[in-house]
């Protein structure tokens, strides 16, 4: 949720690591604060975002080569200036910033308050800087030790990192279940921490990425001392050579984030299939599922393990796994899955799917699901993640980074995986015949080129918008694969707009939904010559009969349904199968231009953070 960044080295530290915040900011934007070493301890915090941090700190209090940084999600206290880290001990010692949740911290708390601590936040992490003071007083030693011992006692999640102006040579930094990088600098001379790595990428490319329960002492001019929390052994880290480029996160003469990584869809489903997808060999390439093919092909049934828009498209890939591999499909939510004891055999594989591969439920179905023996296999976008570690095999998406809170280039690229690896296991099965192998395959490099024609469109699109933003509700049906797509059709628009939607499979609308529908009542309905064509154009007249307004999405050439409804979308003629790709891109574009034309920051919606690393 939150981000942390941090900085030592010879830099002028205060750039860096504001610079850091506002590229973390898509994790959390309630508080931001920082604090700076330049003979003493200079901290600055606030309710707000970054541009509000910046605006209270003056040039003579920006001084110092070492700093450390938060943008805060909050979880323990509401969002003000108290409640922001970062957070100092009793003394004033010890400074830290913290993503994640300490769950026992009530406990901590009343234990330190009667040794006479005195607590000025409602946070969790005030509560642990001061018990990691308090282990530094009670067994005289330095503060990576202290740090280890008192997360020994901590139950949760976090990603810290302290700093103690008794010995301001170094930070601390440590790690469970939230994300944490340090980028290293030329000869080891400046050192970056931060909660990825796009804070520090245009400084170095080379990075280490903490595994759970690991523990770094950063200082500048030094190597890394990597060690272990619970049994103080040493680590040796693995640097990475970060693949990332400085324009991808950076908005490119965009007015949004959101808004580049839909126009962003056609490049990125192309990366994702790139190497994979040889239609002209009729063949699909995927090491992961290569390596554990017997696995697969002898699974009793596949579960997929999912949250938000990850989730959806689970669903979509539920239609496809069962058409065409003929294996039982089971579509969870990672939340509900890890809490209610399921059965899980050696025979079941469970595929994890998430955008930042970091996600805190996900991650503990993924450990469940392989102490029950089953084989995992992750599908996410951030190359090291911890999805990824925690996996027996995998497949990223190589949407690259998607700063909008609102995914939509990674929704499209999950499906465009899910899909290979469908057809990958039916081809290995033999359960599809070769003629619609090769069909499909043929289609698929077809799909970016269709996208590209669909945002074209935007203009109309962005007329269609202006007639919805007053609604106070409206309601996505879609059928068979566009079930999926109405349900992401319908959280885009809650996210950014904070307009209520429902999305519903447009058979069910009959079962209560129907009440809701009265004139000019908004239904957006996906309507493509595919699957039960007929069936949903008898839903549109349901609706029509009740003066209900309807928005379509229509194959290209549609009669009937223009007829009935008040605006259509068309897109290209597609196979049912591969239409959720072709779909959503008009969803994903009304619920920007709806949101834009309200004034809602769509890049940053309210009480939103792009990866839920914390229950």
């Amino acid at each position: 949720m939150c981000g942390i960044t941090g900085y030592i080295g010879d830099r002028d530290a205060y750039s860096v690591v504001v610079k850091g915040l506002q590229r973390l900011e898509y994790r959390g934007y309630d508080s931001a604060g920082i604090m700076l070493f330049d003979k003493e301890v200079q901290v600055h915090k606030t309710k707000g975002k970054v541009v509000d941090l910046q605006a209270i700190i003056s040039k003579e209090s920006s001084q110092g080569n070492i700093g450390i940084g938060h943008t805060r999600w909050a979880t323990h206290g509401v969002p003000n200036d108290v409640n922001s880290h970062p957070h100092t001990s009793n003394s004033g010692n010890l400074t830290i910033v913290h993503n994640g949740i300490i769950e026992n911290y009530d406990k901590i708390k009343a234990e330190l308050s009667k040794r006479g601590y005195v607590f000025h936040s409602d946070t969790d992490t005030e509560v642990l800087v001061n018990l990691i003071e308090e282990v530094q007083k009670q067994k005289q030693c330095k503060l990576a030790k202290a740090v280890q011992l008192a997360l020994k006692d901590v139950i949760g999640a976090y990603a810290i990192a302290v700093f103690d102006k008794q010995n301001p040579a170094e930070i601390v930094v440590a790690k469970l279940g939230s994300p944490l990088a340090i980028g290293i600098g030329e000869n080891n001379a400046e050192f970056f921490i931060a909660s990825d790595a796009s804070p520090f990428i245009e400084y170095t490319k080379n990075a280490i990425y903490l595994e759970d329960e690991e523990l770094a002492i950063v200082k500048a001019g030094g190597e890394i001392e990597v060690r272990k929390v619970n049994d103080d052994s040493e680590v040796n880290p693995r640097v990475h050579a970060l693949d990332l480029d400085l324009s991808q996160i950076e908005k490119e003469g965009y007015d949004h984030f959101m808004l580049k990584e839909i126009y962003e869809q056609p490049k990125a489903i192309i990366d994702t299939y790139r190497g994979r997808l040889l239609a002209n060999e009729g063949i699909v390439r995927m090491a992961g599922i290569e390596e554990y093919i017997e696995k697969f092909k002898s699974a009793d049934r596949i579960i997929i393990i999912a949250c938000g828009t990850s989730w959806h498209a689970g669903l979509v890939a539920e239609y496809i796994f069962e058409e065409i591999t003929r294996v039982p499909v089971e579509v969870e939510y990672a939340s509900e899955f890890r809490y209610r004891n399921p059965i899980i055999t050696e025979k079941d594989v469970v595929i994890a799917i998430s955008q930042s591969g970091e996600t805190a439920d996900s991650l503990a179905a993924i450990k469940m699901a392989k102490e029950k023996g089953a084989l995992v296999f992750g599908v996410c976008n951030v190359v090291g993640s911890s999805i990824s570690r925690e996996s027996h095999a995998g497949a990223y998406t190589h949407a690259g980074p998607e700063i909008g809170v609102a995914s939509t280039k990674a929704f499209t690229t999950q499906i465009t995986l899910l899909t290979l690896m469908a057809l990958k296991l039916a081809k290995e099965k033999g359960s599809i015949p070769n003629s619609n192998f090769h069909a499909y395959l043929q289609s698929m490099e077809l799909i970016p080129s269709k996208v590209e024609k669909i945002l074209e469109q935007n203009e109309k699109i962005k007329a269609i918008a202006a007639d919805f933003l007053e609604t106070p509700s409206c309601l996505y049906l879609g059928r068979g694969y566009n079930f999926p797509v109405a349900l992401e059709g319908a959280l885009k628009l809650k996210e950014i707009s904070y307009i209520h939607a429902e999305g519903y499979p447009a058979a069910e609308m009959k079962h209560g939904p129907i009440a809701l529908i009265e004139e000019n009542y908004p239904v957006i309905v996906v309507a493509i010559n595919k699957g039960h064509y007929e069936k949903v154009v008898s839903n549109i007249q349901e609706i029509k009969s009740r003066k209900g307004k309807i928005i379509a999405v229509v194959t290209e050439g549609d009669v009937a349904v223009k007829e009935m409804a008040d605006c259509v979308i068309e897109i290209p003629e597609v196979e049912e199968a591969l239409s959720p790709l072709l779909t959503t891109i008009p969803l994903q574009l009304l619920s920007y231009h709806i949101a834009v034309a309200r004034g809602c920051n769509v890049d940053q919606p309210r009480n939103l953070a792009k990866s839920v690393t914390v229950e």
